[in-house]
C-alpha cells in the first residue's frame, strides 16, 4: 500500500475560527500572559486549550493569513509610559542636550598635524 502524505490539520469550523477571532480583544493577560503581545505561540496556545487541537505555529500563521489576519508590529510605548513627564522632559532637558554639541570649525582630522592653508 502507497503512503498518502501526512494527514492535514483538523480544520476550525467558521464558528470556532469566529470564537477565536474574539479572544486578542479580551488581551493575553485574561489568558495568563502579563505583557500585551499576541504571538503565534500563544495563539497556538489558545487554540489547543479552547479547541483542543494541535497546530505548528507555521499552521498557525497560515490559518490566520487564510482568514484575512496580517503580521502587525506593536507600538513602542510602554503602556506605564507617563506622557505628561515625557513632554516636560523635552521641553527642560532637550534644550540642553542640542546645546552641549561641540562648534563645527573647520580644522584637520589628525591630532598630531595642525591645519593646512
Amino acid at each position: 500500500m502507497v503512503s498518502q502524505g501526512p494527514a492535514s490539520l483538523p480544520r476550525p469550523s467558521q464558528e470556532q475560527f469566529a470564537q477565536l477571532e474574539t479572544e486578542p480583544a479580551k488581551g493575553p493577560a485574561t489568558h495568563g500572559w502579563e505583557d500585551q503581545r499576541w504571538t503565534l505561540a500563544r495563539i497556538k496556545s489558545v487554540i489547543g486549550r479552547r479547541f483542543h487541537m494541535a497546530y505548528t505555529i507555521q499552521a498557525v500563521r497560515k490559518l490566520l493569513a487564510r482568514n484575512g489576519w496580517s503580521w502587525q508590529v506593536p507600538a513602542r510605548r510602554a503602556m506605564e509610559r507617563d506622557d505628561e513627564a515625557v513632554a516636560g522632559c523635552v521641553k527642560e532637558l532637550w534644550p540642553c542636550a542640542e546645546d552641549s554639541r561641540r562648534p563645527v570649525e573647520p580644522g584637520s582630522s589628525s591630532r598630531t598635524k595642525p591645519d593646512s592653508p
